[in-house]
């Protein structure tokens, strides 16, 4: 079960004077960097893995990078050479690095941020997906130990960054199941279970309670299912009683055929993601409460599988959402926002002070912004920027995209309110945002985040095929600055 995963690679801080190199043993290798040379060498009778940072001093997005690369390339030469614990000194590194860049009004990044910053990515790069393996794989790291020259002043930081890897690498396991396991039913459950020891209470309903609030456009996508769909929701209550909360809405698409309008075999493949935003949702969630952010919090994630039966909605059909605003279905393939406007609706009834959705909703979206950052639409100049910026930071990056009240025209229905498509053949990530806001014009803060470009690991980025939990630092990042 997914939720029993745990960090496999433990991080230990130490100081450099504790370091013995006569000490260290054979499956034990000390980390060193050069301008211009990756080399694996033998020391001393101390195993040495060099690696390359240019001559150029780190920027942020390096960092990153290069803190996943030490836990992969020892990864990567372990079957030779049994390394099962390797010694960062990460104050060289910190030396390395370009910090002060003008990241939340030109402050920089402190130490202590960039001793977090480095955690969370080497632990994020330790993951891999291997629970369907007959055999496991046996080149996994045990152990990083840092050297700081401030052991005790970043204890806490180091303890914080371990939760939040965790939760990412959970969120990316839920992701990673498969759709014939990963039901409605079966992630309101993992929610639940996920849930325990924290202070997140976790409820979920189904058909009836939607048909009851005429939630017609979640009921709709999932008439072609016999899997029973499920709006999940999760209150964490951090802030005072009086401060209205912050809502995080994901998709929850638990496998996406496409419908009628079905995809192709290819297209189809990764479908069981297209429910990795109701994954980073719900651990986002717990995340907070396990770090006692001090904010209300609610989740909520609309589960649903879009399938093909005698039952499925058809393109032509028009649909009655929540809100009492109609729909026409053009595309049954255009799912995501369909159950997100019945969630958004719902949100209402929080009286919340922000709104954020996310959902891998577009392949135009990918098309605009390649597989490097989520894209960001919102109704508040002062959030988008927010979002920007704690993407920048966190390594979960994100770019602002227009929402402009020309596109409008361009998602009207001649038989009813709204369509699910634009009328023109471009823009679709526009349109489905465009979309979005006629159920969120009731927030003062409001922002659709597009996470389909973040879907999976590029081949380049240090990271395991599959999900990369797309959506939690950016959103905890936001968290504890807003």
């Amino acid at each position: 079960m997914y939720s029993k995963l745990r960090l496999i690679m433990k991080i230990t801080l130490q100081k450099a004077s504790k370091i013995v190199p006569k000490s260290v043993g054979k499956d034990v290798a000390l980390i060193s960097f050069s301008k211009d040379i990756t080399d694996i060498i033998l020391e001393d009778g101390v195993r040495k893995v060099i690696l390359a940072t240019g001559k150029e001093k780190l920027t942020l997005r390096k960092f990153v990078l290069l803190a996943r690369k030490i836990v992969k390339t020892a990864q990567a030469n372990n079957n030779n050479l049994k390394i099962k614990t390797i010694i960062v000194p990460f104050d060289e590194l910190f030396e390395k690095t370009l910090v002060r860049q003008n990241y939340f009004g030109g402050k920089g990044i402190a130490y202590e941020k960039l001793i977090q910053i480095f955690v969370i990515q080497a632990l994020l790069a330790s993951y891999s997906f291997t629970t369907y393996k007959s055999k496991k794989p046996t080149n996994v790291l045990r152990e990083l130990i840092l050297i700081a020259k401030d052991t005790k002043g970043v204890k806490d930081t180091v303890r914080g960054a371990k939760v939040i890897a965790e939760q990412v690498n959970k969120a990316r396991e839920l992701s990673n199941m498969p759709g014939g396991e990963m039901t409605p039913k079966k992630l309101a459950a993992e929610a639940k279970i996920a849930a325990r020891g924290t202070k997140v209470s976790v409820k979920s309903f189904g058909r009836q309670m939607m048909r009851n609030l005429k939630m017609g456009a979640i009921l709709g996508v999932s008439a072609g299912s016999k899997e029973e769909p499920q709006l999940i929701t999760l209150t964490y209550n951090g802030g005072k009683k009086s401060e209205k909360p912050v809502v995080l809405i994901g998709k929850g698409v638990t496998f996406d055929s496409g419908g009628l309008s079905l995809k192709p075999a290819q297209a189809m493949l990764d479908m069981y993601l297209d429910m990795s935003a109701g994954a980073s949702v719900i651990h986002t969630v717990i995340t907070a409460s396990k770090l006692g952010i001090k904010e209300n919090i609610i989740g909520i994630v609309p589960a649903a599988e879009n399938m093909i039966s005698g039952e499925s909605f058809r393109p032509g059909d028009i649909l009655k959402t929540m809100s009492g605003q109609t729909v026409e279905v053009q595309n049954t393939d255009a799912e995501g926002r369909l159950i997100l406007a019945d969630a958004l609706t719902y949100a209402k009834k929080f009286k919340p002070k922000v709104v954020l959705d996310l959902a891998t909703l577009t392949g135009t979206s990918v098309a605009a912004l390649g597989q490097r950052a989520s894209a960001v639409f919102s109704n508040d100049d002062l959030l988008a920027k927010d979002l920007v910026s704690a993407g920048e930071v966190s390594a979960d990056y994100a770019w602002r995209m227009p929402l402009w009240e020309e596109y409008e025209n361009e998602v009207k229905s001649t038989y009813a309110d709204w369509s699910n498509v634009g009328r023109v053949r471009y823009g679709d990530a526009i349109h489905a945002a465009v979309f979005l806001h006629q159920f969120a014009k009731d927030f003062r803060q409001w922002a659709h985040i597009d996470i389909a470009p973040r879907m999976v690991a590029t081949d380049d980025e240090n990271l395991a095929k599959g999900s990369v939990g797309a959506g939690v630092l950016l959103l905890i990042e936001y968290l504890t600055k807003s």
